[in-house]
Parts: structure tokens; C-alpha cells; sequence
């Protein structure tokens, strides 16, 4: 597990945390049954609050992609390459849909937002 928490980020830090983690798993780099260190010894090594570290972990089970076997520790889930995509497309239209919302606040069409995109891309 590799995490770089930044303290000047925007995004809360359970969130870097959750991302990051979330990344890894859905590209491979985790595989299913890694276990994730303790809640403690996380908080620890990254230097944030054990609270912080529950949350991302709660999150990262909460979507299915960790399970938590009580007195073992929390492990990766094992999926099919099907419910991997599923997973992941799920996430990625959440994350959408909040950017569109933030985008058309300020008066965006959907050609000046895939302009931009295609700028950054």
C-alpha cells in the first residue's frame, strides 16, 4: 500500500486516503486478500488522527471493496473482472456527477466542459 496524504489538499484526508486505496485495488495493485494494516499502525505511519483512517476504511468497505474479518483484519475483496468494472464505473459517475453539478454552476455547456477536458486530458 503506497499513500501520499497531502495536508493542503482541498479534499478531506479520509478521502486522499480512500482514493488512493480505491486506485490501487481497482487497477490491480492490491490484490484480493491483501490485508490492509491496522487501523492503528496506519494512522501511525501516515501521521493522521486513527479516526481518519476508520473512516477510509469503513468507505472503502462500504463500496465493496474491503471486507473486515472480525479479530483478522480488513482484507481486499475478491471480484470478478465484471464487478471490478461495475465497481469502478460506479465510482467514476459519482465522482461526474458532483464535477457536472460544479461545472454547470458556472454556467457550462457540455461543449465548453469537454473542451476543457480535452485540454487537461
Amino acid at each position: 500500500m503506497n499513500v501520499a496524504i497531502s495536508n493542503t489538499s482541498e479534499k478531506p484526508i479520509y478521502q486522499q486516503l480512500f482514493e488512493q486505496i480505491s486506485a490501487q485495488i481497482l487497477k490491480g495493485e492490491l490484490e484480493s486478500g491483501y490485508c490492509l494494516p491496522p487501523i492503528r499502525q496506519a494512522a501511525q505511519e501516515l501521521r493522521i488522527s486513527v479516526i481518519t483512517v476508520k473512516k477510509a476504511w469503513e468507505e472503502l468497505e462500504r463500496c465493496g471493496l474491503i471486507h473486515t474479518i472480525t479479530g483478522k483484519g480488513c482484507f481486499v475483496a475478491e471480484f470478478s473482472s465484471e464487478e471490478m468494472l461495475r465497481i469502478r464505473n460506479d465510482m467514476i459517475l459519482t465522482q461526474m456527477e458532483s464535477d457536472v453539478s460544479y461545472y454547470k454552476s458556472f454556467g457550462l455547456s457540455l461543449d465548453e466542459v469537454v473542451e476543457l477536458l480535452k485540454r487537461i486530458y
